[in-house]
């Protein structure tokens, strides 16, 4: 079983940066398949990037060249660089991980992975 609890976010002005941090716990493995999710007021959750764990990436077009996706597979850890952030930003982005690979396909589908954190506030003000 594994346990996810993300920080970092905060309020922020349009342009601003924030980076997102995800941390695991409950296991030992080799490799943790892991990707970013938001959800804002009203709306369905949506993919915002995946990472394979060997590098691979995958990028909602919404967000890519201004987000950056990372994992640290030893400890269990991910990351979320947000650049130029903008007002459509905003919502709650939660960790999602899974022990089995499925694909780039999948990569950005929520009902793919089995482990959720509780989620992190990121709100961008004009």
């Amino acid at each position: 079983q594994v346990q996810l609890v993300e920080s970092g976010g905060d309020s922020v002005h349009t342009g601003g940066s924030l980076k997102l941090s995800c941390t695991g716990s409950g296991g030992a493995y080799s490799r943790l398949y892991m990707a970013w999710f938001r959800q804002a007021p009203g709306k369905e959750r949506e993919g915002v990037a995946a990472i394979d764990g060997r590098g691979g990436t995958t990028y909602n077009s919404s967000v890519e060249g201004r987000f950056t996706i990372s994992q640290d597979n030893e400890k269990m850890s991910l990351y979320l660089q947000m650049d130029s952030l903008k007002s459509e930003d905003t919502a709650v982005y939660f960790c999602a991980a899974d022990l089995s690979y499925y694909g780039r396909s999948y990569a950005l589908h929520p009902g793919r992975y089995n482990y959720w954190g509780q989620g992190t506030q990121v709100t961008v003000s004009s």
